[in-house]
C-alpha cells in the first residue's frame, strides 16, 4: 500500500476535498501526491483538482517564510533538534547556495516547479529562509512555481501529454517564467530605488 493510500485510508472520514487539501499541505507530497488522489480516486475534476491542490500546497509558504524563525528558536533549545536543523539547513545551504547566488529567483521558480521529490513549495520556502530573500518577492515565486507544477501534473493526470502538447505546454511555461521574471526583477529595482 501506498503512502497515499494510507493517508486515504486513515482519512476516509473526511470529506473528499479536506483529504486533497490536507494530502497537499504535506511536505514530500504536495500537489504531486494530492493531485492524482483527488482525480483518481475521488473522480474529482482536474481543474478543480488542481485549484484544491496549488491552494493546499501553499498554504504552509508563509507560515514558513515569516514565522519560521520563531518555531526553529523553539525547537533548538533541545540539542536533538538543534543537530537535526543544523545539518537539514547545512544540507540545503550546500546543495543551493550555487544556484542562488548564480540564477537568483529563477533558480527558485524552476526548483518549485518541478514535480520531483524534495523539491516543491516546502523546500523553496525553506531555501528562501536560509537564503535571506526576501518574503513578499519569494511568495510569490514560489506561487508561480507551484501553479507550473500544478499545470505539468494535472496534465500528466488528465493523459494530455502528447508531443504537440508538450511543446505547446513548454512554450506557454517559458513565457510565464519570462514575464514572471521579468516583473521580479523590476519590482525590486523600483524598491530599491525608493529605499
Amino acid at each position: 500500500m501506498s503512502l497515499a493510500e494510507s493517508i486515504v485510508g486513515a482519512l476516509s472520514f473526511l470529506p473528499d476535498w479536506l483529504v486533497v487539501l490536507l494530502i497537499s499541505f504535506l511536505p514530500f507530497i504536495e500537489l504531486r501526491g494530492s493531485l492524482p488522489v483527488a482525480v483518481a480516486v475521488y473522480d474529482m475534476p482536474v481543474l478543480e483538482a488542481t485549484a484544491l491542490s496549488i491552494f493546499g500546497n501553499m498554504v504552509p509558504v508563509p507560515f514558513i517564510l515569516w514565522y519560521f524563525p520563531r518555531i526553529e528558536a523553539w525547537f533548538r533549545r533541545w540539542p536533538w533538534w538543534d543537530r537535526a536543523l543544523d545539518k537539514l539547513f547545512e544540507r540545503t545551504r550546500r546543495r543551493a547556495r550555487w544556484s542562488i547566488e548564480r540564477y537568483g529567483p529563477a533558480f527558485l521558480l524552476v526548483f518549485v516547479a518541478i514535480p520531483f521529490p524534495t523539491t516543491g513549495a516546502w523546500t523553496g520556502a525553506l531555501i528562501a529562509y536560509l537564503f535571506g530573500l526576501p518574503k513578499g518577492r519569494s511568495f510569490v515565486v514560489i506561487l508561480l512555481g507551484v501553479v507550473v507544477a500544478g499545470a505539468v501534473v494535472a496534465a500528466l493526470v488528465a493523459g494530455m501529454m502528447t508531443l504537440w502538447w508538450v511543446g505547446l505546454s513548454g512554450l506557454i511555461v517559458l513565457l510565464f517564467v519570462i514575464v514572471a521574471l521579468g516583473w521580479y526583477e523590476g519590482h525590486g529595482r523600483e524598491q530599491k530605488g525608493q529605499s
